[in-house]
């Protein structure tokens, strides 16, 4: 059903999700992260209030593992929850609950964490800690992508993903990278990479918009000097 990886840059504070399911909007429901905090997936039987509460915990100052012990406990239907974290610190915390479907795995690594469901295969979380791991130097939404893209190549899901998203928050409130394809009948891992293939050139002056606009390149669109 679902396969995903939140990830922590050290270099530039930055977090962030990419996630593929074969349900629509996967982006919708699923990807969490907050700037100096963290980042959250909720996945499997999907209860979306527990990325936001989990954040919130971390924030307090709850470590990852902490954070999701506190939300499990005693919480109805938890078992058929799968979740995953990764702390300001890049520790890394999971959740899979008893009645997760099908083959199931996690990868728990220092500033990644990794989990699926119905999966080909149940070292595929592994496949994508190791090709995040393996791409330090790039661009977290990159590093995350590439390592989504590495879970696909390895044999995926047991049936075909149509919809997947990508989140990265660094330093502001909102999100530096949000892009979402929320059905493809095809490859939507395909059309995300597109997506970030074409909004990376421009990811820099839409931040500079929102911070100081006199400073900002203009649209290049018609009307615009």
């Amino acid at each position: 059903m679902t396969f995903s990886i939140a990830g922590r840059c050290p270099k530039s504070g930055g977090f962030g999700v990419a996630i593929t399911t074969s349900s629509i909007a996967v982006g919708a429901r699923c990807p969490h992260a907050r700037a100096k905090v963290g980042a959250v997936a909720t996945q499997n039987v999907t209860d979306p209030n527990l990325g936001p509460l989990l954040l919130d915990l971390m924030e307090s100052g709850m470590s990852a593992s902490a954070a999701i012990e506190a939300v499990v406990k005693d919480r109805p239907f938890i078992d058929y929850r799968q979740l995953t974290a990764v702390d300001a610190q890049g520790r890394s915390a999971s959740w899979s609950g008893k009645n997760i479907l099908g083959t199931h795995g996690v990868s728990e690594q220092p500033d990644c964490v990794a989990a699926g469901n119905l999966l080909k295969h149940a070292s595929l979380p592994r496949t994508m800690t190791d090709a995040f791991a393996a791409n330090a130097a790039e661009h977290l939404a990159e590093r995350l992508l590439r390592a989504l893209e590495a879970g696909h190549q390895s044999g995926g899901e047991e049936g075909p993903v149509h919809s997947a998203a990508l989140i990265v928050y660094h330093e502001q409130a909102f999100p530096l990278v949000s892009l979402r394809v929320d059905w493809d009948d095809d490859n939507p891992i395909r059309q995300l990479r597109r997506l970030w293939t074409d909004y990376k050139p421009q990811m820099g002056a839409y931040l500079q918009r929102a911070i100081d606009p006199t400073a900002a390149p203009s649209y290049g669109v018609p009307g615009d000097p």
